[in-house]
C-alpha cells in the first residue's frame, strides 16, 4: 500500500499546476491533503475520474483557511472528523479513516506563526490534546499519522538550525511536542529508515530557497511501533512542484 501526504497550500491553485498529472504518475492508494483552503463545492475536480471513489473533506469555518481532505481507493469502516474538541475542530485540521488493520490520521498542525503568537496554544493545548486523541486510537489498533506537523524535529531536519532556534517550527516547545509523540509509542518513519539523510519537504518562496535547497522537513509519517515492521520505505518527492511543500510517500506491506 502506498500512502501519500501533501500540503498543497491551496487545492484550487495546485489544480492548475500539474496536480492530476502527479496523481496519475504516482497513483497512491490513499492521498492525504492539507491546507486545502476551500470547501468541497469550491473545487472543480472529480476524484473519481482519477480513480478515487471515496473522498472526505474537513474544511475550516473560516473561508480560505486551513482544511484537510483524503482521497482513497479503499472504503473505510468509519470516518472521524476532528478530535472531538470544539476549540480545535473549527479549523478543519484532522480527518481519520478507520481502515481494516489500522487508523490513518491526516493532520494539518497549527503553525505557531510569526512572533510565535500561537505557540502557547500549539504547545499547551493542541499538541497535548492531539496526542491524547492518537493514544486513544492506538489502544484499539495501530495508527499511521501523516501530514504537515509544522515542526522540524532535529537540527538535521533544516538547513539553518542555529539561526532558526526561536522561529516557528523549530522552537524548543514544538520540538518537545514532537518528541512526546515518539516517547508515547510512535516512530518517525523517515528518520528511522534514513538516520543521516538531509532531505526537506518545505521551502520558503523567498530568496530562491527551493532551487538552492534551503528547506525544512516538516511533513511527516508517524507510525505506531507495533506496525513499523510493515514499513518498507518513505520517499520524499522533492521533484513534484505546485506547492511550497512536496509530497511524501509511505510504503507499507
Amino acid at each position: 500500500m502506498r500512502i501519500h501526504t501533501w500540503n498543497v497550500n491551496g487545492i484550487r491553485a495546485v489544480l492548475n499546476k500539474g496536480f492530476s498529472q502527479y496523481v496519475s504518475t504516482y497513483n497512491p492508494d490513499i492521498l492525504c491533503i492539507q491546507e486545502t483552503k476551500a470547501t468541497e463545492d469550491q473545487v472543480e475536480i472529480d476524484f473519481s475520474e482519477l480513480g478515487y471513489p471515496f473522498i472526505y473533506w474537513n474544511s475550516a469555518e473560516k473561508k480560505g483557511y486551513s482544511g484537510t481532505c483524503i482521497a482513497s481507493k479503499i472504503e473505510p469502516y468509519e470516518v472521524i472528523y476532528g478530535i472531538g474538541i470544539q476549540k480545535h475542530d473549527n479549523e478543519g485540521r484532522v480527518i481519520t479513516l478507520d481502515l481494516p488493520d489500522f487508523y490513518l490520521v491526516d493532520v494539518y498542525t497549527p503553525n505557531s506563526k510569526r512572533e510565535l503568537l500561537r505557540l502557547d496554544y500549539r504547545h499547551n493545548e493542541w499538541d497535548k490534546d492531539f496526542l491524547s486523541f492518537l493514544l486513544g486510537l492506538n489502544k484499539i489498533k495501530p495508527v499511521i499519522v501523516c501530514g504537515d506537523l509544522n515542526v522540524a524535529p532535529e537540527e538535521i531536519d533544516l538547513t539553518n538550525p542555529k539561526t532558526n532556534r526561536m522561529n516557528a517550527g523549530f522552537t524548543d516547545e514544538e520540538r518537545d511536542g514532537f518528541r512526546n509523540y515518539l516517547s508515547s509509542g510512535f516512530v518517525d518513519a523517515y528518520r528511522s529508515l534514513y538516520p543521516e539523510s538531509k532531505e526537506y519537504t518545505w521551502w520558503s518562496y523567498m530568496a530562491n530557497a527551493r532551487a538552492r535547497n534551503i528547506g525544512w522537513r516538516i511533513d511527516h509519517f508517524l507510525v505506531s511501533k507495533q506496525m513499523f515492521n510493515r514499513v518498507t520505505d518513505v520517499c520524499i518527492h522533492k521533484n513534484v512542484y505546485g506547492s511550497d511543500h512536496c509530497p511524501v510517500e509511505l510504503v507499507i506491506i
